[in-house]
């Protein structure tokens, strides 16, 4: 009994430790960099030793990958509770990509670059971060059909979405070095019009094969 008591809180120690790593080093890839971020800094502004940190994340392209793929899931989950207050109708489409917008400008986008210009010469960073990325972007993909709702299976759908999370990820570039919102919004407004066609049904055209009641028939002038 006394083994059981203890594990519980050792277990919640350690849960809340990994949990201060991971938001500590998202906040330095952010202000820092990827050559800022080094795992001594990491420790010292989580509050926690440099064996723990170890323990938990024994390199950095551990942690730092861990750190990101922590945000990914706390900002999906951010985004569907979000999209529950999202109204049905025209607008929901505008929201939605609004909403997305916001994803790829915050905390976890800034990171999550610092990490991609880092893995082009990093070989172990980019063995970690190729298939983290790689689940991240599914996620992402079928969180968007899912608030969208939209049937992906109709054809021009699955690459429609894929064109917005694109566009939306090439804005966010832009828009790091500089206030880039007004060009974004023009942007923006244009492609929610654009999509809304994509994603809209065709209503099926009348089976010309079988003439309509009082219609004149192949044989009727």
């Amino acid at each position: 009994m006394p083994a059981a008591s203890t594990r519980v809180p050792q277990q919640e120690r350690s849960r809340a430790t990994q949990a201060r790593l991971l938001e500590a080093t998202v906040e330095c890839l952010v202000e820092h960099g990827w050559s800022g971020t080094t795992t001594t800094v990491v420790a010292a502004r989580a509050g926690v030793s440099r064996g723990a940190q170890l323990h938990h994340y024994p390199t950095k392209a551990a942690l730092v990958t861990a750190a990101v793929a922590h945000l990914a899931e706390r900002r999906a989950e951010e985004l569907r509770i979000e999209a529950e207050a999202l109204p049905a109708g025209p607008r929901r489409l505008d929201r939605v990509i609004d909403l997305l917008a916001a994803a790829f400008t915050g905390p976890l986008f800034v990171a999550a670059l610092e990490l991609w210009v880092a893995a082009r010469t990093d070989a172990e960073l980019r063995g970690a971060l190729v298939p983290l990325e790689a689940r991240v972007g599914r996620e992402m993909h079928r969180l968007t059909v899912a608030l969208l709702g939209v049937d992906e299976r109709r054809p021009g759908v699955r690459e429609a979405v894929q064109a917005t999370l694109d566009l939306l990820r090439g804005l966010g570039v832009a828009n790091l070095l500089n206030d880039d919102s007004a060009r974004r919004t023009a942007l923006l407004h244009t492609w929610k019009r654009q999509l809304a066609a994509l994603l809209t049904p065709e209503t099926d055209p009348p089976d010309r094969g079988t003439p309509q009641a009082g219609a004149p028939g192949p044989d009727r002038p």
